[in-house]
C-alpha cells in the first residue's frame, strides 16, 4: 500500500498565495478606509441587493413600476461604483487584483491536487463511404453560403440537401429515407433542434452523426469543443476524423442533444411573436408567469428529491457547470449517463436577492439523476426542446440513454476548457498549513463521481 507524502510544495505555496491575497483583498479597504471603508463595503453589498430587487421588479411588474425598478437596476450600482472610485479609489483598483491572484492560485492549488479530468475517448473509425448532409440556409444568418459549406461538403463526397425555408419538412423521414438509400453517415448544418431529431436517427441506426455548427448558438457543438467561428472546419471529420460516444436525452420520447426546459422560458417560446421579437416577447410573458397568474404548478423527481412549483425547471442532457462563472452554459462532459437538473424559485424580491448574494440559494436547486419525471396541474406541459416549442401530455418523463451516439470530429478541433474547482476555502487552509492529508489523499485515490441527486438549497 502506498504511502501518502502529502501535496507538492507548489500547491501549499499556491495555497498560502490564495488565502493571503484573499486576505489582504477584504484588509485593505478595511483598514484604509477605517470605519468609512467598512461601511461603504456593506453599501456595495447593499447596492447589491437592491439591484437584484429591482430587477426582479422590472421582470414582474407593468407600466411605471417596471421602469423605475429598471432604472434603479442600473443606476444603483453605477452609483456604489462611483462612490467607491472617489473615497477610496487606490483600493478599489487593489481589491480586484488580489481577488484574482487569490482565485487563480487557488484554483491551480486545488486542480493539481485533484489532477487533470479524464477526456472523453476517442476511437479511430474509417471515414464514411456516403456520407449524407441536411443543411438548413438560413441557419445562423446564413452561414451555409457565407462559409461555403456545400461545395466544400460535395467536394469530400457528401450528398447534401438543402431544406427549404418556405415549406416545413421532415427532417426525420428526410434521415430515415438517406439510411434506407445506404447513407453510411448522417450530419446536419443548422440549430441544436434539427441536430436532435437527426442525432437520433443516427443512434437508432447506429450510424455516425457529423455536427456542423451553422446554427445561431451552436451549445452542442460548443460542448463537443468544435470550432463555432468557422463550420467548414467541422466538414475535416469526413476525411480526417474521430469519433466520441456521447449520451443522447429524451423527454417524453423525443430527443434532445442539451436540453428539455419547462415553466417560464418553455411557455415563452410558445408565443409566435417570440420568433422576431425575443425580448419584447419575454417582457410581456415573464410577469404574470413568474408570479404564478399564467401557466402551470411544476413538481419534478428527480430520484429520492422533489422539486415543488419551480417557476423555470432545466434538465439537461449532463449536467451544466454552475461552480464557474466563466463556464455557465457549458458541460464539461457529455457521456457520463446522468441528466442535469437545475430548478429556480422565487417569489419575492428578498428571495431574488438571496439568489444573487447567497453562496447557497434556497430558491435554486441544483440536482443530478438518470431520470426525471415532471408532472402539473393540467393535462398538458408546455415544454422547450433544444430550443423548438412543443406540447406534451403529462407526466413527462425525462431519461438519457448513455453512449448512444456516435459522433464524428476533426482530430484537430479546440477542443472543450478545462473545467475550473470550486474555491474551497477549508481544503486550501489544510494545504497551506500542511495538515491537510486529506488533500494529499484525494489527489492519489480520489475519484470523481455524479453528484447523484445532491440537493442544492
Amino acid at each position: 500500500m502506498a504511502t501518502d507524502t502529502g501535496p507538492p510544495a507548489r500547491e501549499r505555496w499556491a495555497a498560502r498565495v490564495s488565502l493571503l491575497a484573499a486576505a489582504l483583498a477584504v484588509a485593505v479597504p478595511l483598514v484604509f478606509g477605517g470605519v468609512r471603508g467598512f461601511l461603504l463595503l456593506l453599501a456595495a453589498l447593499a447596492g447589491m441587493a437592491v439591484s437584484a430587487a429591482a430587477m426582479w421588479w422590472t421582470l414582474t411588474r407593468r407600466g411605471p413600476v417596471r421602469w423605475i425598478a429598471g432604472l434603479l437596476a442600473v443606476v444603483v450600482p453605477l452609483a456604489v461604483i462611483v462612490v467607491l472610485a472617489v473615497t477610496l479609489l487606490w483600493t478599489l483598483l487593489l481589491s480586484p487584483v488580489l481577488w484574482i491572484i487569490a482565485v487563480w492560485s487557488g484554483r491551480y492549488a486545488l486542480r493539481s491536487a485533484r489532477g487533470r479530468a479524464r477526456p472523453m475517448k476517442e476511437f479511430r473509425t474509417p471515414p464514411p463511404r456516403r456520407p449524407f448532409l441536411l443543411m438548413n440556409p438560413r441557419s445562423g444568418g446564413g452561414k451555409v453560403e457565407r462559409f461555403g459549406l456545400v461545395e466544400k461538403a460535395e467536394r469530400l463526397g457528401a450528398r447534401v440537401v438543402l431544406l427549404d425555408p418556405e415549406h416545413q419538412q421532415d427532417v426525420t423521414e428526410l434521415a430515415r429515407e438517406a439510411v434506407a438509400d445506404g447513407a453510411d453517415l448522417l450530419g446536419v448544418a443548422g440549430g441544436d433542434g434539427t441536430q436532435a431529431l437527426v442525432a437520433a436517427v443516427a443512434a437508432e441506426h447506429g450510424l455516425p452523426f457529423l455536427v456542423i455548427s451553422a446554427g445561431t448558438r451552436n451549445h452542442f457543438a460548443l460542448d463537443l469543443g468544435l470550432d463555432r467561428d468557422d463550420p467548414a472546419a467541422c466538414l475535416d471529420a469526413l476525411t480526417n476524423g474521430v469519433e466520441l460516444r456521447v449520451d443522447l436525452g429524451f423527454a417524453g420520447g423525443h430527443p434532445f442533444v442539451n436540453n428539455a426546459s419547462f415553466g417560464a422560458y418553455a411557455a415563452v417560446v410558445q408565443d409566435p411573436a417570440y420568433r422576431d421579437d425575443k425580448i419584447g416577447t419575454i417582457l410581456e410573458l415573464l410577469p404574470d408567469l413568474l408570479t404564478r397568474q399564467r401557466g402551470p404548478r411544476l413538481t419534478a423527481r428527480a430520484a429520492d428529491t422533489t422539486l415543488d412549483a419551480p417557476q423555470a425547471l432545466l434538465v439537461s442532457n449532463n449536467p451544466y457547470r454552475t461552480n464557474d462563472p466563466a463556464g455557465l452554459g457549458r458541460r464539461e462532459r457529455l457521456d457520463s449517463g446522468i441528466l442535469g437538473v437545475l430548478g429556480v424559485k422565487v417569489d419575492s424580491a428578498v428571495e431574488a436577492a438571496a439568489l444573487l448574494l447567497s453562496p447557497d440559494p434556497h430558491g435554486l436547486s441544483v440536482l443530478t439523476a438518470l431520470e426525471v419525471v415532471v408532472d402539473s396541474d393540467s393535462d398538458e406541459l408546455e415544454v422547450g426542446i433544444d430550443g423548438e416549442a412543443m406540447i406534451l401530455p403529462t407526466p413527462v418523463r425525462c431519461l438519457v440513454e448513455p453512449g448512444a451516439l456516435r459522433v464524428r470530429v476533426p482530430k484537430k478541433r479546440p477542443g472543450v476548457p478545462a473545467v475550473q474547482p470550486t474555491l474551497e476555502w477549508r481544503r486550501l487552509l489544510a494545504l497551506a498549513l500542511l495538515v491537510g492529508r486529506t488533500a494529499g489523499v484525494r489527489r492519489h485515490g480520489h475519484r470523481a463521481t455524479p453528484e447523484s441527486a445532491t440537493d442544492k438549497h
